[in-house]
C-alpha cells in the first residue's frame, strides 16, 4: 500500500496534519524518516551570509527535521514503539570552511539523536541519524553543479578526494536508512552513521 501526502516540515500545523492523516490511512506508524525541508542555501562563507540566511539555514535544517518527529511521536507510541531516522550532514563531524551553518545544524541533529534515543527508549522508540556528504542522484547535486559558485568549487575539490573513488549515491544512502529502520538494527539507537565514501573519518 502506498500513499502520498504533501506538507511543510518547517510548519508545526502542517506536520501535525500529515502525521495524523498518515497514521489514519496506514492504520499505524512504525517508522519516520525525517530529512527536512529543502534549503536553497548551500555552502557559503559565513561573512558573506545575511542575517536572514543564517536564521533560515538553522530553521530549515533543524526545525524541518525536529517538527515532523514531534508530530509523529504520539502515533509511534500508539504502535508500541518504532524507529526514527533523521538525515543530517557530515559537515557536523568534519569542519569545512563555508559549511559553518550546515555543520552547526548537523551537529544539533547528532546530539538530538542521542538525547532523544535515551529519552524515548522507555517507549521502545529507537532514534538514529544518517550524516551525508555530497551525494549524487539528488536535486542538491544537480543544483550545485548547474552553475559556477563557491559551492561548486568546494564540491569539485571534494570529488577528487573520495578514497573510494566517487561520491555516494542517493540509493546507497537509502540502504543505510533502510538498515536503521529494519529489525537488523533492533538494538541500535542513538547512533549516527556517516555515508561519506571515506571522505572524512573520526569526529564524534
Amino acid at each position: 500500500m502506498s500513499s502520498f501526502l504533501q506538507g511543510d516540515s518547517c510548519d508545526s500545523a502542517s506536520c501535525a496534519y500529515v502525521a495524523a492523516e498518515a497514521a489514519r490511512r496506514m492504520g499505524r506508524m512504525d517508522v519516520l524518516v525525517s530529512s527536512g525541508a529543502q534549503s536553497l542555501l548551500g555552502p557559503m562563507p559565513f561573512s558573506q551570509m545575511t542575517a536572514l540566511q543564517i536564521e533560515d539555514g538553522f530553521r530549515i535544517r533543524v526545525m524541518g527535521r525536529v517538527l515532523p518527529l514531534h508530530a509523529a511521536l504520539p502515533y509511534l507510541r500508539d504502535s508500541g514503539g518504532g524507529c526514527v531516522v533523521m538525515i543530517g550532514s557530515d559537515a557536523a563531524r568534519h569542519p569545512t570552511p563555508g559549511e559553518s551553518i550546515i555543520g552547526g545544524a548537523g551537529a544539533a541533529i547528532i546530539l538530538m539523536s542521542k538525547a532523544l534515543a535515551k529519552e524515548l527508549a522507555r517507549d521502545k522508540i529507537r532514534v538514529n541519524s544518517v550524516a551525508l556528504t555530497i551525494t549524487s542522484n539528488t536535486p542538491s547535486w544537480d543544483r550545485v553543479f548547474a552553475t559556477e559558485s563557491f559551492a561548486s568549487h568546494l564540491f569539485d575539490k571534494a570529488l577528487s578526494r573520495f578514497p573510494l573513488g566517487r561520491a555516494p549515491a542517493a540509493e546507497e544512502v537509502a540502504e543505510a536508512v533502510r538498515f536503521f529502520a529494519s529489525d537488523a538494527a533492533s538494538q541500535i539507537t542513538g547512533q549516527t552513521l556517516s555515508v561519506n565514501g571515506g571522505l572524512s573519518f573520526g569526529g564524534w
